[in-house]
């Protein structure tokens, strides 16, 4: 494929700041929806303009959602980029496997990105994604939707006032609820790392393992071992009476806490990944869930018996250039979801819950009377998955792509690699049982 690829003369490098950023959808997935909805609620801001969806009626429920044009609506990325640039940027949602190969073309064809994570399913694709991106001069900012949250950005910036002093060690950790872990990393498209194209690690907690990598700023990731394994979703450990699908010939479905019918139909969890195109305004009843639920749904399985083989749980251990380490742990199957943080430093400590909207801040205080002083920072809490960071992060991407300077939760591309590079490091180190050593990324 050629590398040059005719641009529309109303699409230069330079935006019309009176006019609001045009975007095309790529993947008309539930992730890219969500951002999408931003164009929505602020139209003066965004517009989308076209979408890229190999789906028919997904493509045409996106056309009639945004009221895009017909020459505007697309079956693939080659038809898309073989005609002339009609938007400044694009979404890219597409599958983790597809993620390098689809917007490399499109670098090349003119556009900005915003790529949903992870970047790519390799540390070489990655950087070669990278590589491009700065030979081509295009922006490229990545889904790390937790920078955005108010509960990390709020913590980013204590740390970098130097309210804690210098870091010493940060703990993560993010508890993947029994409901979650089933719809996505047993049943669903995550499940195993052949077809979901990311090991479980990069596909949930990429985000968590770029937050300790922020929190670092520009220090290095230099060594990284990690452990884990798929402990309990085995066909081993599946309960005395329980079959191949809840609905069909499960003796224990009434009181299994897995029970597909409890989940998706009796409180319909999950329902714009477990009941096709949901997120585009698709309805099933009752009736139709519980029929796709004992037939084709990979969403009616046990989970015992659901070809899984992505991991439960995972610890992972880092090392930074200046010797201060990190710590994430993983863990899949909790009662209760949540994402917690412990930083300590030479003059204090930082610890909080996400869910709960608010952190702490304790410093010494060897006054008579006292052992340390401690501060309650309310940041408040949204009820989605990422804090509040989803629309948040496309505000900011409009802003950079009308010339403003990136702020302190920046995803570019560039920004987000020592991130990814930990976990590509943690997934070798847990298969080859080694620690593993990380090289330095040149920067341009």
């Amino acid at each position: 494929m050629s590398n040059q690829i005719a641009v529309d003369s109303d699409y230069n490098d330079k935006i019309d700041q009176e006019r609001p950023t045009t975007v095309v959808i790529v993947g008309a997935g539930h992730r890219s929806l969500i951002y999408s909805s931003y164009a929505e609620k602020h139209p003066e801001q965004m517009k989308i303009v076209g979408v890229v969806e190999p789906d028919s009626e997904r493509r045409a429920l996106t056309k009639q959602r945004f009221n895009l044009q017909d020459e505007n609506c697309f079956v693939d990325v080659e038809e898309f980029i073989a005609k002339p640039k009609i938007a400044d940027a694009v979404i890219n949602g597409t599958m983790d496997h597809l993620h390098v190969a689809t917007s490399i073309p499109m670098l090349r064809a003119g556009y900005d990105i915003m790529l949903e994570k992870p970047i790519g399913v390799s540390m070489d694709e990655v950087l070669e994604l990278y590589e491009e991106a700065e030979r081509l001069g295009r922006k490229v900012v990545i889904c790390h939707v937790l920078r955005y949250a108010p509960f990390y950005e709020s913590i980013r910036k204590a740390i970098a006032d130097g309210v804690i002093g210098d870091i010493v060690s940060l703990t993560t950790a993010e508890n993947v609820t029994y409901h979650h872990m089933a719809m996505a990393y047993v049943r669903g498209k995550w499940g195993r790392k052949d077809t979901g194209g990311s090991s479980m690690l990069m596909a949930k907690s990429c985000h968590d393992l770029d937050v300790l990598a922020w929190m670092k700023g520009d220090v290095q990731p230099v060594k990284v071992s990690s452990f884990g394994n798929l402990l309990h979703f085995r066909p081993e450990k599946a309960p005395s009476g329980s079959g191949t699908r809840c609905l069909v010939d499960c003796a224990i479905e009434e009181t299994c806490s897995y029970s597909a019918r409890k989940h998706y139909i009796e409180q319909r969890l999950w329902e714009g990944y477990v009941t096709y195109n949901t997120h585009l305004g698709v309805k099933m009843s009752d009736e139709e869930l519980a029929e796709s639920l004992r037939t084709d749904s990979p969403y009616g399985r046990c989970v015992w018996r659901s070809g899984n083989d992505v991991v439960d749980h995972q610890t992972v251990i880092i090392e930074f250039e200046d010797g201060s380490t990190g710590t994430h742990v993983m863990t899949g199957g909790t009662s209760k979801r949540g994402r917690s943080i412990h930083i300590i430093g030479t003059k204090g400590e930082i610890q909080g819950e996400m869910e709960q909207g608010s952190y702490f801040i304790r410093h010494p205080d060897a006054r008579k009377g006292h052992l340390y002083s401690e501060e309650q920072i309310d940041v408040g809490v949204s009820k989605d998955m990422h804090g509040g960071g989803d629309l948040r992060l496309v505000a900011d991407f409009i802003k950079v792509m009308k010339g403003a300077p990136p702020s302190i939760s920046s995803t570019s591309l560039e920004k987000s690699l020592h991130g990814h590079l930990i976990g590509f490091a943690a997934d070798q180190s847990r298969l080859e049982q080694k620690m593993v050593e990380i090289k330095p990324v040149k920067k341009s």
